[in-house]
Parts: structure tokens; C-alpha cells; sequence
């Protein structure tokens, strides 16, 4: 005799009826309808109206050509077959020669994890580290995929808030006051997505000291490491009794505009390494050998285009604070790192969804309302520096014109 199987606390397919896994829940969130403007922009565009797009975090810059010809010669070359899981060995080493010139710790390459990006890097090592019934603290506002890959490992997320008062820098006492018997691990972001925040070498110290004393696991996503305009990069890698416990994230998508590529990578300590090696094994199978290759020459070559976007970047961040600073019901904290700034519209009484919404429609510039990277951004707008100077200037100018008329 069969009985039926309980799926009552199962998400079902409205048409079918059929369950499926808890996982779908944990992976949507309330963060994936942040893009909803941006898809709108999208169907705008597609109509033949004139629209800004300051929506996403993609450099509209051209990857070197010397890595893309690496690329085409390599795959010429015929190196289209299988390679390693975690990576091939000149990738491995180059990477760990970069961490080390970055944050000045010294990382075995047997401790790099090649995956297809710091988003799948996350992923994997959030499923390596957090289980059901564990915590896993956040800082926020975070980025939006932060709460699907959390909740993929069916450990609950807890939200830290960085306050726009304080700069969104983070406090270490707050970070300390959300610590549980529950808690597995910290994650971290800086420079700050979407903030542009960097982190004071106290304010370090100070996260440190709450994993260290508490024996949790401390991943720091640093993604924007090689752009930061007002203050070093400092991870906390690099910080005594932290090696063993930090799993540092990163990837070539914003540092040589290679986000198409997908190309990032784990620096694990002890066995985590093996786990994300077989993480790679169920889901990858490695990655491909051409993209490799080229990224061995991202990494071992300077480029002054790679040097050049970095001083347009910081170029385009000056004037688009000194354009919003002349305009009404809005501010904005100016951005240490990163390709973001955050917009704070909060005196015009409006939800940044729905001004989001108004302001796409109105004046055909798309920015990401904030609300879906947690409560601490409610009231703002996120744009991205990804778009020439020229067309940040346009976007500035309809955004004021658009501010204006609310302010009638």
C-alpha cells in the first residue's frame, strides 16, 4: 500500500499541482524585483523612446584586446576540452600573486577555487559553509542576490544596518549585538555595493575581533577592490587569526570589464578548497580552458586601458556628485569605492520604487530603487557610473528636471 506524499509546506506549480523544493522559495526573495524598472527601461528602449540606463553594474568599457586575442588564440589553439576543476595552474598562481599585491597576504594557489564568477564563488561557498538552523549575518544595504544565495543553503539571513548617517560604514557593535549561539558566518561587501562605502582599518579590526571571538566564518566579497577613490583596499585576509576563517571573493568582471566572461574565483582556506572543488565537480565541471587562458594575461600584464577606466570612473563619480548637489529633494553620500553612488530622495516623500517607476516613464533614465537591498536603503536610489560622461550629465539634467517639477 502507497500513501501520498505531504507537500503541503511545499511551493506547488499552479498549473500541475505538482511540488516543488523549498529551494525556490529561498532563492527568490523580495530582492529579485528590484530589476523591475530596469526590465521596464528595457521594454521602453525597445519602443524607440531615448533611455539612460544607470540600472546595472556592467562597465561599458571594451575588455583589453591583447586578453581577447589571447582568448581567440586559444581556442584556435584547440584548447576547448576539459580541463581541472578548480582552475589550471598558471591561472591558480597568477591569481594568488594578485591577491597577495592586493591585501598582503601570501595565499597558496592549492587554495584557489577557479569558478564562472564571484556570483557562482558565493553561491558555492555559502552551500560549503551554511546549513539549515545556522545564521548567516549580512550587512545592508546588501546586494540583491545576497538573500537567494543564503537562502539556497536554508540557513536564515540576518540583516546588520549600515546607516546613511554613519557613511554607511559599518559599526562593529551592531555587527556583535546580531551574533547568536546560531551563527555560522559573516558577509561582507567592500568596496560597498551599492554605497560605494569602503571600510576604516578600526572598523576592520573590529569585524575581525567579532569572528574571531565567536569561531565563525567571515566571507568578504571583493569584487570592487582595484576601484576605490578615497581610501585603500583592506581585507581582512590580511588580519591576525583571520586567514584560517576568511574566504575572500573575487573576480575579473569589474576590474578589466570582463562581466561576459565570466571569470571569478575563491581563495579558501583549509579543506574548503577540496569541497568547492567538488561543488565544481556536480555543478561545472570545470571551466573553460580559452577564458583561462585569457585571464592569465588579465592578470599578469598592465594595461592602461585597465588604468584608464579606473580615472574615467573616478572622473564621472566627481561630477555626478556635483551635479545632485545642486538639485532639490535629493543628496548623496559621495562613493569611497566601487561604480555605484547611492541618491537619497527620501525628502520628496516618495517610495524609491515609485519614483523609480515615475522617473523612467517621465524622463527615460533608469536608476534601481534601493528597497530591495534591505531597510537601511529604503528612501534611495542606486545608479550606476556606467555610461559616459556625456550620458551621466543627461541623466543628471533630467533627474533635476524631474526633482523640480515634484518640488511645484
Amino acid at each position: 500500500m502507497t500513501s501520498k506524499t505531504d507537500n503541503r509546506a511545499r511551493p506547488v506549480d499552479g498549473a500541475s499541482g505538482l511540488p516543488f523544493s523549498r529551494l525556490v522559495a529561498g532563492i527568490e526573495g523580495d530582492g529579485s524585483h528590484t530589476w523591475d524598472v530596469h526590465v521596464r527601461a528595457r521594454e521602453l528602449e525597445a519602443e524607440g523612446r531615448d533611455v539612460i540606463l544607470l540600472s546595472v553594474d556592467d562597465p561599458d568599457f571594451d575588455t583589453p584586446r591583447a586578453i581577447v586575442d589571447a582568448a581567440v588564440a586559444s581556442l584556435r589553439a584547440g584548447r576547448t576540452h576539459y580541463t581541472a576543476m578548480t582552475g589550471i595552474p598558471p591561472l591558480r598562481a597568477a591569481i594568488a600573486r594578485r591577491h597577495e599585491t592586493l591585501t598582503g597576504h601570501r595565499a597558496d594557489p592549492g587554495a584557489v577555487v577557479v569558478l564562472p564568477g564571484a556570483q557562482c564563488a558565493l553561491f558555492s561557498t555559502m552551500l560549503c559553509l551554511a546549513q539549515p538552523d545556522d545564521e548567516v549575518i549580512v550587512l545592508e544595504p546588501m546586494y540583491v542576490t545576497y538573500e537567494g544565495v543564503i537562502g539556497a543553503s536554508g540557513a536564515r539571513l540576518v540583516q546588520v544596518p549600515l546607516r546613511s548617517e554613519r557613511g554607511f560604514h559599518v559599526d562593529p557593535a551592531d555587527l556583535a549585538a546580531a551574533v547568536t549561539p546560531r551563527t555560522r558566518a559573516v558577509l561582507i561587501n567592500f568596496p560597498h555595493n551599492p554605497s560605494g562605502a569602503t571600510i576604516t582599518a578600526e572598523e576592520l579590526e573590529g569585524v575581525a575581533e567579532v569572528c574571531r571571538g565567536n569561531d565563525l566564518w567571515l566571507v568578504s566579497d571583493e569584487v570592487y577592490a582595484t576601484l576605490t577613490y578615497d581610501a585603500i583596499h583592506r581585507s581582512p585576509v590580511a588580519l591576525p587569526g583571520m586567514a584560517e576563517r576568511t574566504v575572500v571573493i573575487d573576480s575579473l568582471s569589474k576590474s578589466h570589464a570582463m562581466t561576459g566572461w565570466r571569470i571569478g574565483w575563491a581563495i579558501a582556506p583549509g579543506r574548503l578548497a577540496h569541497h568547492l572543488s567538488n561543488m565544481s565537480l556536480c555543478m561545472l565541471y570545470g571551466c573553460p580552458p580559452f577564458v583561462q587562458d585569457a585571464a592569465v594575461v588579465a592578470l599578469e600584464r598592465e594595461f592602461d586601458e585597465v588604468a584608464a577606466m579606473r580615472a574615467e570612473f573616478r572622473a564621472r563619480r566627481d561630477r555626478v556628485v556635483e551635479m545632485i548637489g545642486r538639485m532639490p529633494l535629493a543628496r548623496c553620500t559621495p562613493p569611497e569605492g566601487s561604480m555605484f553612488l547611492m541618491i537619497d530622495i527620501r525628502e520628496t516623500g516618495l517610495a524609491s520604487e515609485d519614483f523609480a517607476f515615475r522617473l523612467v516613464e517621465a524622463e527615460g533614465v533608469s536608476l534601481l530603487p534601493c528597497d530591495g537591498f534591505g531597510a537601511s536603503a529604503a528612501g534611495h536610489l542606486r545608479l550606476s557610473l556606467s555610461a559616459p560622461m556625456e550620458r551621466l550629465e543627461e541623466a543628471c539634467r533630467r533627474l533635476e528636471r524631474f526633482l523640480r517639477g515634484l518640488n511645484r
